[in-house]
């Protein structure tokens, strides 16, 4: 991370990473963004969908590029959210996190089909601002790549 280094200022005694510093966000404001992320995650396991509206802002964007819809504004994501057929179960398997962003890879079941999800959480002033979304269903992997992939 720049600037993170001690001894990194210039002979005026000023941090010749300063203005980097002010730009890059600490530890602790990527570790909230995360939790903000993981509580997304607990209130959809938990079926408890209100609380979405304290981790979202009220102009946030849902961007499904697959289906080639944009979900704007919190009255419209609440409205899905309320009319979803099955709501899925999210299961974590690895998130990234650098400043205002954070991508989470995910599986969902919906109680028969299970996808495999990457989201990007883009963030402004400690919630979501935008989330894109790529889901897919597994499937079977073709025989011709087989010497050359590990199957996991």
């Amino acid at each position: 991370m720049e600037g993170a280094h001690p001894g990194s200022g210039t002979a005026s005694g000023k941090s010749a990473n300063n203005t980097a510093r002010n730009q890059v966000k600490t530890v602790d404001e990527t570790t909230a963004n995360e939790n903000v992320v993981n509580r997304l995650i607990g209130c959809i396991n938990d079926r408890q969908i209100e609380i979405m509206d304290e981790l979202f802002h009220d102009d946030a964007v849902m961007h499904w590029p697959q289906s080639g819809e944009i979900v704007r504004g919190a009255g419209n994501r609440r409205g899905i959210y309320k009319a979803f057929p099955q709501l899925p179960t999210i299961t974590p398997r690895r998130m990234l996190s650098a400043g205002d962003l954070v991508i989470a890879e995910a599986s969902l079941d919906y109680g028969g089909p299970q996808y495999e999800t990457v989201f990007i959480f883009e963030f402004r002033a400690g919630k979501i601002a935008k989330e894109t979304a790529y889901w897919s269903e597994a499937f079977e992997a073709p025989a011709w790549r087989a010497q050359w992939v590990e199957k996991i």
